[in-house]
């Protein structure tokens, strides 16, 4: 049943810095503006101000995506009949009768062009458009060699790395789809994934090394599933199984660049997003997600042709796909860095790369700034850097502002459903640490409470926008996305994030509506994590929430437990009993930070547990 009311579509007025409430960081100068994509993409629409733009790029989708292609010079073999094909806004049916391959795009620039950055211990290695070109042939001719056809599904488990990027795209080149798995997870989640989409091969190394730790890769995808593995020989002692074969073995050298032209609702890639009850969404990409995650590279992170972008990050999360698409539709290179992103490492190879376009996550920021191995004068190329994941701390990001040179940090906040955000900043507006300026181009959103609109409150987007997603496999889309959103006397899609915007027109992230969490930048539900806890001796029942400490930061991973009768629980080792079996039966990364014993779990009338009470609850009493 939906809920009657009338909705106030969020708008946008930006005031001059000495009218916020919000302390200033950063202000873009004449320089910036100038060469700003932004700034050239207004004066060809004739327009004055970003929110001119941004008010023709909601009300006026098909010519606001119609300049987008034109921007990005995507090449098709078939040209579309039109924009949308249905005034459908939850199915709008882009690029209708168009046939083209988004890898072709990506690789059409200059021969000689960088397209990839590489380093780690090693020294800094350069990957021309003509090296990526040459190695994406070979792997969609071993594609073809080993009989697998149009539509076929490959999985990727392993680091984000040149191998890892070549099979990404030569695998959509070759007409097949991407399964893109977290290389962190462990077996049994990685064949939970398999299991949705069924891959004829999955793609994987030997070992992978972090932060001087050897890390199984090509065992976890054994374990996981009798599917066929093609391994990257990245050391160590590897005996394969009968079906198996080694990278070397599966390329074909010297194949010419020739990708499959397929419609624009074909599938390039499925990701995973954990929904609240527990088990994974498939959310599938097609020909056109890659425009948005493009045209947001373009016009909100600055991205110009020739820049070098680096993002720590993997193909499992949705920002390793986007690295991908934000940096060679516009141009750019891609900077991969072969090892942990916190250390001296890194920072030296983001000079030595010559990175302009740095995304991070707040956690990177917080260990950079405890341990000093970020100092003034490092970097002298970066122009921007983005942040997503979790939410962030207003005071690391006022640090690494003035840090990193005085350049802006673009909050990005979105979901593998989207292809990108859908509230961000531009390089355009005064810089306020933690918050957002605007919607993102293309796209618009409403903020409603319990009684409706509100200046804070659930977020919902107005739809159409390329990027949305219009299908889930094995899930019903629109019973998650559209049944049951708030009658406004338009289309609204459910996102779920919880938002407030302040008096000063920014917008502030409150965290998730539903029991999702976002750990280290993952996303998992509630019951995942309380799952892989359930089995402990002495636990009635266990509730896992995530509060974030005073002031933002990385989410704290909180679980509250009700003992067994009879039973004297120890927290402390509950917590480290805890810890161990998240760590092998989900994802290592996740970290129990406390532990609270309660006599029992506050529930609805329905019987659902009130998580949001607990957390509110854990808040108050710990004045985090």
């Amino acid at each position: 049943m939906t809920i009657p009311i009338v909705a106030r579509v969020a708008t946008l007025t930006v005031m001059p810095p000495n009218e916020q409430t919000a302390p200033l960081a950063w202000e873009p100068d004449d320089r910036v503006v100038e060469r700003a994509n932004l700034t050239q993409a207004m004066r060809q629409q004739g327009v004055e101000n970003f929110r001119e733009f941004h008010r023709w790029s909601v009300t006026e989708p098909d010519a606001f995506w119609q300049f987008v292609i034109g921007e990005l010079e995507i090449d098709f073999v078939d040209s579309p009949s039109r924009i949308r094909g249905s005034d459908d806004p939850a199915d709008p049916q882009w690029l209708p009768d168009a046939r083209f391959n988004i890898v072709t795009s990506c690789l059409d620039h200059h021969a000689d062009a960088p397209a990839i950055v590489m380093g780690g211990e090693t020294a800094i290695e350069t990957l021309t458009v003509a090296d990526l070109r040459s190695r994406v042939a070979a792997f969609s001719a071993g594609f073809v060699a080993a009989r697998y056809r149009v539509g076929d599904a490959v999985a990727i488990v392993m680091p984000m790395n040149v191998e890892a990027v070549v099979a990404y795209l030569g695998i959509i080149a070759a007409g097949g789809v991407v399964v893109s798995i977290a290389d962190s997870f462990a077996p049994h989640e990685i064949a939970t994934r398999m299991a949705i989409t069924a891959p004829v091969a999955v793609v994987t190394q030997t070992r992978s090394l972090r932060a001087g730790r050897e890390l199984p890769m090509y065992a976890k995808c054994a374990e996981a599933s009798a599917t066929p593995c093609i391994v990257v020989d990245a050391g160590g002692a590897t005996a394969l199984r009968e079906q198996d074969i080694m990278w070397d073995e599966f390329v074909v050298d010297d194949a010419a660049f020739d990708p499959v032209a397929l419609p624009s609702s074909a599938h390039t890639n499925i990701l995973f997003s954990s929904g609240t009850t527990g088990d994974p969404k498939a959310i599938p990409w097609t020909q056109t997600t890659p425009l948005k995650a493009a045209m947001d590279g373009r016009f909100h992170h600055d991205i110009h042709h020739g820049d070098v972008v680096s993002w720590p990050t993997n193909l499992g999360w949705m920002m390793g796909p986007w690295l991908i698409y934000a940096s060679l539709l516009n141009g750019a290179a891609m900077a991969l860095y072969d090892d942990a992103p916190t250390g001296r490492g890194f920072i030296e190879f983001v000079a030595d790369a010559r990175v302009s376009m740095l995304g991070i996550v707040p956690s990177i920021v917080a260990a950079w700034r405890a341990s000093g191995v970020l100092q003034p004068g490092d970097w002298e190329t970066v122009r921007v850097i983005s942040s997503t994941g979790e939410a962030s701390n207003p005071d690391d990001y006022r640090w690494l502002m003035a840090v990193a040179g005085q350049v802006p940090v673009i909050e990005y906040c979105g979901g593998t459903e989207i292809g990108g955000g859908y509230v961000t900043s531009t390089v355009l507006d005064p810089c306020l640490p933690s918050l957002f300026s605007t919607p993102a181009l293309g796209i618009d959103l409403v903020l409603i409470d319990e009684d409706g609109p509100s200046d804070s409150g659930e977020v919902f987007l107005v739809p159409p926008s390329m990027g949305l997603s219009t299908e889930l496999l094995k899930g019903d889309h629109h019973d998650v996305y559209f049944d049951g959103v708030p009658d406004v006397g338009r289309t609204l899609r459910r996102h779920g994030d919880h938002m407030e915007r302040t008096q000063d027109g920014y917008y502030r992230a409150l965290g998730r509506i539903d029991d999702t969490m976002n750990l280290g930048g993952i996303k998992v539900s509630s019951a995942d994590l309380e799952r892989a806890i359930s089995d402990l001796e002495g636990i009635s029942e266990c509730a896992a929430v995530s509060v974030p400490p005073t002031g933002g930061g990385p989410e704290r991973l909180v679980v509250f437990v009700v003992a067994s009768p009879e039973v004297t629980l120890d927290t402390d080792d509950l917590r480290d009993l805890m810890q161990q079996a998240i760590r092998t039966g989900l994802n290592p990364l996740f970290k129990v930070h406390e532990v609270i014993e309660i006599p029992a779990l506050p529930r609805t009338a329905s019987n659902k547990v009130m998580r949001r009470s607990l957390r509110s609850s854990y808040a108050t009493a710990d004045g985090v």
